[in-house]
């Protein structure tokens, strides 16, 4: 590959193809032009806003400065751009330096929510009874070497594998019906699913509050708590798992009936199969709405600060309404076992999505680690086999004599 000097388009890096002799342009190569675009823009815009944010001005807070950098920096940008480039070339720049610049500040925000929760959490969590024991015998005035967050473990584990064990299989069964069976209540299904995502959670608590605890006197317990984000799990799955399930390619559904199966087979063996790893992403983004849900859990589940093991009978804490609870107290060792209780249902949640990512975030077609291995002790097993007997020749059946019908003659 040789780079050559020609008038590439902006953003792209020409190079002369050493195997086929053609020039060929990488889109999106950062070229020493646009570093220095990107450099000269950065600066020009940093001094600018100093001197104006900090001299001139009468303001104060590093958010505000960086935003006003940000917004300097885009002007900046456009106006030495304008003089290198051609007006669609400045647009697409200014179009991928606005995406690039708020993928930036969304993870700056991500890391330093992470990094504060795991900087005030980190004392309650070095100890090492936090984890393994509960709250049944400790105060607001004790230290924090008595108490724990075991019981809200427990609880939040048991209320979302409930929850998934209801939502899962009703959302992916309802996409189906809508994306593969369809009908008049196709219709009517879509429509209420899609009223139920914007459904606030505490409506889908006061539901069931209303109908399972009030109205059938069950009493509150991590089962009704799993029953309220069970209705708030569901309409996502199912959203999420019908556009997964309508990206599926008609041909392999066509080539799977045209082999003879049914509609069932097709869908069971064709078609989730390839979609798994999005079904798998429809999964995860339900049970990230309903692992950090607090107001359901309060109305559904009620509060106790003892151990309980037991989803259907006695009343159960979770993760969130275990943080809740106690970051109002004002004592600042109740704050740090908040905080701590915090960093352990980001640990726990870290930990599920990655495990649900290893189970189902297979491509398409690709075989697990499993299949792989019993294949190739079929091969060797083959391999080691003695040799099978010669196929027999095949006598060849007679050749049928062709009768040949005289040609007509042309009428005179």
């Amino acid at each position: 590959m040789t780079l050559i000097d020609i008038a590439a388009p902006a953003g792209g890096e020409a190079y002369l193809d050493d195997a086929t002799g053609q020039v060929r342009v990488r889109p999106g190569a950062l070229t020493a032009a646009d570093a220095g675009t990107l450099a000269g823009a950065a600066a020009g815009a940093l001094g600018l806003v100093w001197l104006v944010y900090e001299r001139i001005m009468p303001w104060s807070g590093a958010l505000g400065f960086w935003l006003c950098w940000y917004a300097a920096f885009i002007v900046f940008y456009w106006g030495i751009a304008r003089t290198q480039w051609e007006a669609r070339h400045v647009r697409e720049k200014i179009a991928a330096a606005l995406f690039t610049g708020a993928g930036i500040l969304i993870l700056v925000v991500l890391v330093d929510q992470v990094a504060y929760v795991a900087w005030r959490g980190e004392k309650a969590v070095g100890h090492g009874n936090f984890l393994t024991t509960d709250m049944q015998r400790t105060g607001p005035l004790d230290p924090l070497s008595s108490g724990g967050v075991l019981h809200a473990m427990i609880g939040s584990l048991e209320q979302l594998g409930l929850a998934t064990l209801f939502a899962v299989p009703l959302g992916i069964s309802a996409a189906v019906f809508m994306s593969e069976i369809g009908g008049r209540l196709a219709g009517p299904v879509r429509t209420v699913i899609t009223a139920m995502t914007a459904l606030p959670s505490i409506v889908a608590g006061l539901f069931i509050l209303g109908s399972v605890i009030l109205t059938l006197g069950y009493d509150r317990s991590g089962f009704a708590a799993s029953l309220a984000l069970t209705v708030m799990m569901m309409p996502i799955v199912t959203r999420a798992s019908e556009v997964v399930i309508r990206i599926v390619p008609h041909t392999l559904r066509e080539a799977s009936y045209a082999l003879g199966a049914s509609q069932w087979r097709t869908v069971w063996n064709v078609v989730l199969p390839t979609a798994r790893s999005g079904l798998t992403t429809a999964v995860l983004l339900g049970m990230a709405r309903a692992v950090g849900e607090t107001s359901p859990v309060l109305l559904t589940a009620g509060f106790t600060s003892a151990k309980n093991a037991n989803p259907f009978s006695g009343q159960q804490v979770s993760l969130p309404l275990y943080v809740w609870s106690y970051v109002r107290y004002p004592q600042e060792s109740m704050k740090i076992r908040a905080f701590g209780g915090a960093l352990t249902l980001m640990a726990i949640v870290m930990i599920l999505f990655i495990a649900a990512r290893i189970v189902g975030g297979r491509r398409p077609g690709e075989l697990t680690r499993r299949r792989r291995r019993q294949m190739a002790r079929d091969r060797v097993r083959g391999a080691a086999s003695p040799a099978a007997e010669p196929p027999r020749a095949v006598r060849p059946l007679p050749a049928a004599a062709a009768v040949v019908h005289p040609k007509p003659e042309p009428a005179s």
